[in-house]
This record gives structure tokens, sequence and C-alpha cells, in this order.
């Protein structure tokens, strides 16, 4: 996907998020990406949306289930969270949706510094392969992809698309 449909599809999220911000009357949310590729598209949603709070992101490695498969020796870097998350609207942003565990991860640490009033998730781009129940209010493109293939982010500049084939 080239890097103008990206941008396309962030535009058309900042829409939906305007959108579902009225439905649900609220105000001041504050927005969170989850590094990295969250990271890189609420930077852009956080402009296009003009949110007053700074932008803050979450690095969820401590916080992952899956350490048989990626190995214990992750890349952690800083969480930043310049706002009280106590009875805010918070806005979690990520790349892609797939089995749902990455947003838990970033709701347990998001829960950590504590107790958001909302959370409303938006994703770039949401496929098959759920394993908890976990839905974004927000997604730019759902895509259905075959077994063994998967869709990677890649950016910061320019941000693209990619579908892989693992072998």
């Amino acid at each position: 996907m080239t890097t103008d449909s990206v941008q396309t599809l962030i535009s058309a999220m900042a829409e939906k998020i305007r959108h579902e911000l009225q439905r649900r009357h609220l105000a001041d949310p504050a927005m969170v990406g989850i590094h990295t590729g969250g990271v890189w598209i609420a930077k852009r949603l956080h402009e296009l949306l003009e949110i007053n709070l700074p932008l803050g992101n979450l690095d969820i490695s401590f916080y992952r289930d899956d350490f048989t498969r990626i190995g214990m020796n992750p890349q952690v870097r800083p969480s930043e969270l310049a706002f009280s998350v106590d009875d805010r609207h918070i806005i979690l942003v990520d790349d892609v949706l797939h089995t749902g565990r990455t947003v838990r991860a970033a709701m347990n640490e998001l829960f950590d510094y504590g107790r958001p009033a909302s959370i409303m998730l938006a994703v770039l781009v949401e496929r098959s392969g759920r394993e908890l129940p976990i839905e974004a209010s927000v997604v730019g493109r759902k895509i259905d992809l075959s077994l063994g293939e998967h869709v990677k982010l890649t950016g910061p500049d320019p941000l693209a698309l990619q579908i892989q084939r693992t072998t």
C-alpha cells in the first residue's frame, strides 16, 4: 500500500474519531500510541485532531505474554505519559489489531498509571485472528489475510503497509 494510501486512511480515521468523540460527548481526550507503529500513527492523528494534551506513548515490552515466542530480551524503551490517566478519556492508537494481545498489554500498563474514564481504541489495520475479545472503535482498513501472511507498517517517514509471507 502506498504512502498516499496510508495518509488517506489516517485522515479518514481522524474524521471517524471526531465523530465518535461527538457521539459519546467526550471532550479534551488524551492520545496514547503503542510503540512503535502506533506512535507513528498517533503523531499524525494528534496533529490532525489538534489535541491539547501532549501525545503519550507506551512501550509494552514488560506486559507481553508471548516471551516464549519472541524471547526474553526485548528492546525496552520508557513509556511517556505527561498527563494524569485518572478519569481521563484516552484514545489508544495502534497500527495493526490482530490477536488483541498487544492492546491487552497496553491497557494493563495504562491501568498501572491510573484509572481512565474510558479507552477508545483506534487502529490503522484490523485483520482476522482475534484471540481476545478486543474490538476497535475506529478502524482505518480491514484486511483478510491467508495463513502465513502478516501486515507490517514501515516508517516512520514515509509510512507504508506491506503484506509479508512467512516461510
